[in-house]
């Protein structure tokens, strides 16, 4: 019966069908009581892994909970982003800590003491027990790099209230990030208008 496609389905077959769908989702719901706070990476080559972040940055604002937000590489909140997040001032706190991306301050030395300071600032927030969501931005980026030492970033991780959410973003996660993470989503690049048709980027989509 479930080889059957939609389409093929008489409308008792279809309710028959979603009622069984129904009743198992119901036991997996049901055997899925418990909570706690996850670890979560966001990577990939394909574009929205901070986009994905800030939505549930989001969700957490609006829940009336804190939120703190370290960016790894980027240096300061778009406009756009800035102009949106300002309205929960009481609730978020954002720190840019990066330059940049590396190959704009072709400063190895500058970059890693950034990316040190960042990490810093991210343990503050990562051991106080008022916030429930920190989103590293880009921080993979900087494990990759070599900039910070994937064993730091673990050990650090393991200092979180067990409440507390982490969101990892950026490409090249280190495997021993992903094995230790609860939520994994890798962003697949199928086709990009920049590298295609040499389409800029653009308001509201990009920034």
């Amino acid at each position: 019966m479930d080889s059957q496609t939609d389409t093929t389905l008489t409308p008792e077959q279809h309710r028959l069908k979603m009622q069984r769908r129904k009743e198992v989702q119901e036991q997996r719901v049901a055997k899925a009581s418990q909570t706690k706070g996850l670890i979560i990476v966001h990577t990939g080559n394909g574009k929205g892994k901070t986009t994905a972040a800030l939505g549930m940055v989001m969700r957490s604002l609006g829940h009336g909970y804190r939120v703190a937000i370290v960016q790894f590489i980027k240096g300061a909140w778009e406009p756009a982003e800035k102009a949106v997040f300002s309205r929960w001032s009481d609730q978020l706190e954002f720190h840019a800590m990066g330059e940049g991306f590396t190959w704009e301050t072709q400063n190895r030395d500058r970059d890693i003491a950034k990316a040190q300071q960042a990490w810093e600032m991210a343990l503050s927030f990562i051991r106080n027990t008022e916030y429930k969501l920190v989103l590293l931005d880009e921080i993979n980026v900087v494990i990759k790099l070599g900039y910070l030492s994937v064993e730091t970033v673990l050990a650090g991780l393991a200092e979180k209230p067990e409440d507390t959410h982490i969101i990892l973003t950026g490409r090249g996660a280190p495997e021993a990030l992903i094995e230790r993470a609860d939520l994994v989503t890798e962003m697949t690049l199928v086709k990009h208008p920049f590298r295609e048709q040499g389409v800029k980027a653009q308001p509201g989509i990009e920034y």
